[in-house]
């Protein structure tokens, strides 16, 4: 498993350890667990953000967002998500998610 060093801020250092010891568990394994939820976050807000602006299909956004297209449908219908996207992508969209 690889190494990584970080700097943080004492304020972020004193967050760490307030965590740590809320979760009863150790500083890297929080950080492990932060980091985790943290990218998960990021790339369902990336996805978000792309999907909105019609700039990724259905397909697009689920691989973007590291899920499944029926966890992206799930998950844009929970977030009431509109799309710009045209007939035609939604149309593939439609004939992808059949083959699943």
């Amino acid at each position: 498993m690889p190494t990584v060093s970080v700097r943080l801020p004492e304020e972020d250092n004193e967050e760490l350890e307030a965590v740590t010891e809320l979760l009863e568990s150790d500083k890297s394994t929080t950080i492990r667990k932060a980091l985790r939820e943290g990218m998960a976050t990021l790339r369902e807000r990336h996805a978000v953000e792309r999907y909105q602006s019609g700039e990724a299909s259905v397909n697009e956004a689920a691989r973007l967002a590291g899920v499944s297209v029926g966890e992206w449908l799930e998950l844009a219908h929970e977030r009431g998500l509109t799309t710009q996207l045209n007939e035609t992508d939604l149309s593939f969209d439609a004939e992808r998610a059949s083959e699943l």
